[in-house]
């Protein structure tokens, strides 16, 4: 694990980093994670860690520990389609929202898909993550509703992306680098139809991989 540079906010990069760890599955599920350990390996004192690891048990992807630190939880199928279902109907509706209303200033929109292409052409999957987090908010906080912006980013952060690193993961991640500007252009222009549609194809696309990933780790276990 690489060591951290010193952020402005150090417990906000810690959770980002094992979030990027967990949800992507190179964090197994059932590793405990030690706060002394991680902190020693982080290269930061107990603190943000401790305050990180609370905060992910709060979102459900670890467990806390008597005395022994912290367990990646485990989720099933049947989680995964849960995650899907409500994603699709919150962002799509969202989305739909945006366009109905039309999106405007689009330049820092398009700066942060531009982000993303860059975090795909390096083949950089921990920043891909996250640069993909910061456009779907942004783009989504344009609705006007921060309570859904929040629950759809809190649906986000949970969800496991497992097999992301594969070769089918980074395929898919290059195809959404054009959907993320189509998005733009779409709400842009009114498209309130065809922006739904885009929205479920996007989250949906990942959906198979997820799952046939989910299924091999629990098949090795």
């Amino acid at each position: 694990m690489a060591r951290l540079v010193p952020p402005t906010n150090l417990r906000e990069s810690v959770i980002a980093q094992l979030r990027s760890q967990i949800v992507s599955g190179a964090a197994a599920p059932g590793m405990i994670y030690s706060v002394p350990s991680l902190a020693n390996e982080l290269g930061v004192s107990t603190t943000p860690v401790r305050e990180a690891l609370l905060e992910l048990s709060r979102s459900g992807l670890v467990e806390p520990l008597r005395n022994r630190g912290f367990r990646v939880q485990a989720i099933t199928l049947q989680d995964l389609e849960n995650h899907f279902d409500v994603r699709v109907m919150l962002e799509s509706g969202a989305l739909s929202t945006l366009a109905h209303n039309g999106l405007t200033d689009t330049a820092p929109l398009i700066e942060l898909a531009d982000v993303v292409a860059q975090a795909v052409k390096d083949e950089d999957v921990g920043l891909y993550i996250e640069s993909d987090r910061c456009f779907h908010e942004a783009l989504i906080a344009r609705a006007g509703n921060p309570l859904l912006t929040r629950m759809i980013m809190n649906l986000r952060a949970d969800m496991r992306l497992y097999g992301i690193h594969s070769a089918e993961g980074k395929e898919r991640q290059r195809a959404s680098v054009s959907e993320h500007y189509e998005m733009i252009e779409l709400a842009a222009t009114h498209q309130c139809e065809a922006i739904t549609a885009l929205i479920t194809r996007h989250i949906e696309s990942w959906k198979p991989l997820f799952a046939a990933s989910l299924q091999a780790a629990s098949s090795a276990e």
